[in-house]
């Protein structure tokens, strides 16, 4: 078997990825990637972005509707073959754009899931790798879900990538991602059903907005079955049956497709970390502040694979820089983490940043929660908006902000400016003394706080 060496190699090519081996190629390190998908990572090419282009046509529709009989005349209609079409232009190009970016830096790439043969060895495309220092960065890929049938259901891939929407479609698991898909399949014109074993959707975000997201999905014709334990999937002439369990019963539901949406997980199956002494959890790679593995210093982990920080884009970023530093000047830079907002990208958005209600009460004497619907409030009447709440809070001593909770057609934007907020230990008080443009969104929190 043929064997090669290199200062460092990364496994994944991610932003995180990417990051790490381009700092490592400009210090002059000799430098291999590997990934074993289209180069580019998850979110560019299966994940944040072109889920981000579907929404966008979503948005339209969403608002001719809510203005209809206000000025518009007329609902526009979604036509999925051409959406399909121009998603492509955003993913179509990212595999061989990055492939040549990484070329132009003199690093070698391979197609293929590399293997741990030892600490500082691996195994890809029938080579053996030597490395100084080698790096994970494999992001996250969908849990499987051990049911009879499995292998019928269908991932976030499958969704991005049919040519056309299923009339009747049911999403297993009401995270992130399968309120997201539901909300575009349904204003698309299918039949959606969401199941989950909860009692509510997006149990990390707040009850109380969650239940206003809830009810208005359901007036978007989404049906939602909780508290149900999936047992299996068989395939049909034209349809799948979906078996699941619910208060001692069993019961089915009749699809044209299953998609599972029941969560990610750090991809690492195929890696054999094992043999690379490499720990590891459910929530990724074992490290330590600088991102290095905790029982092989060899290794190090960054991105949405790492058991720190958010599994989101802007910090698999920040990871890989400290990764890079770290590995470049020796463990100087430690993994600074600020508060960092979560949307989903729903209509209406629903996003959120810093401590709960619960979390907040638990860590202060006294706090102020503001919680409100601000649907009489102009920018939401100007555009006929359904739902538009918001919780925030304060800390009742300091009048600091310690959380933001926001459901709304811009809460993806206007939470970035509560992020800045609680990251800067602002006061509600300097908020309202700040000018912001008026009549804005962004104006609005100023009434929030």
């Amino acid at each position: 078997m043929k064997e090669q060496k290199y200062d460092v190699f990364v496994i994944g090519s991610g932003v995180a990825g990417q990051t790490v081996a381009k700092a490592c190629a400009e210090s002059g390190l000799k430098v291999g990637i590997s990934d074993k998908r289209e180069y580019g990572g998850t979110c560019a090419n299966r994940g944040c972005d072109p889920k981000k282009v579907l929404l966008g046509a979503t948005e339209a529709l969403e608002a001719s509707k809510n203005l209809f009989g206000k000025g518009i005349k007329k609902n526009p209609e979604l036509n999925w073959k051409t959406l399909m079409a121009f998603k492509k232009d955003f993913t179509q190009a990212v595999p061989k754009s990055t492939e040549k970016k990484i070329k132009s830096l003199g690093i070698d790439m391979f197609h293929q899931s590399p293997k741990f043969i030892n600490e500082n060895t691996l195994s890809v495309e029938g080579k053996t790798i030597q490395a100084g220092k080698i790096v994970i960065a494999t992001g996250y890929e969908p849990r499987e879900l051990s049911i009879k049938g499995s292998k019928h259901l269908k991932t976030s891939d499958d969704f991005l990538n049919q040519k056309k929407l299923p009339k009747n479609i049911t999403f297993i698991g009401a995270g992130y991602v399968g309120m997201e898909f539901a909300h575009i399949a349904a204003r698309a014109g299918a039949k959606v059903t969401l199941i989950d074993s909860g009692k509510r959707p997006l149990k990390a975000f707040d009850a109380d907005l969650v239940k206003e997201l809830t009810a208005y999905s359901k007036e978007l014709g989404i049906d939602f079955i909780f508290g149900a334990k999936i047992t299996g999937v068989k395939k049909g002439t034209k349809n799948f049956k979906l078996t699941y369990e619910k208060k001692g019963k069993t019961e089915s539901i009749v699809t044209k497709t299953v998609f599972n949406t029941a969560g990610r997980v750090p991809a690492i199956s195929k890696l054999h970390l094992e043999k690379g002494n490499v720990t590891f959890a459910d929530n990724g790679i074992d490290t330590n502040n600088f991102l290095q593995s905790t029982s092989n210093k060899n290794v190090y982990a960054c991105g949405d694979v790492s058991d720190k920080g958010l599994p989101l884009t802007p910090l698999s970023g920040r990871e890989g820089n400290v990764v890079a530093n770290n590995i470049i000047e020796g463990n100087k830079k430690k993994l600074q983490v600020p508060v960092t907002p979560s949307v989903v990208y729903t209509l209406p958005n629903l996003a959120s940043v810093g401590y709960s209600e619960e979390e907040a009460k638990s860590r202060y004497k006294n706090v102020v929660v503001n919680f409100e619907s601000a649907t009489e409030w102009f920018n939401a009447k100007r555009i006929n908006a359904p739902v538009y709440a918001y919780k925030i809070i304060l800390n009742e001593r300091t009048g600091i902000i310690v959380g933001a909770h926001l459901i709304g057609p811009d809460a993806g934007e206007t939470i970035n400016l509560f992020t800045m907020a609680i990251n800067q230990g602002m006061t509600a008080k300097q908020i309202k003394q700040t000018i912001f443009t008026y009549p804005s969104w962004s104006n609005d929190i100023k009434s929030m706080v």
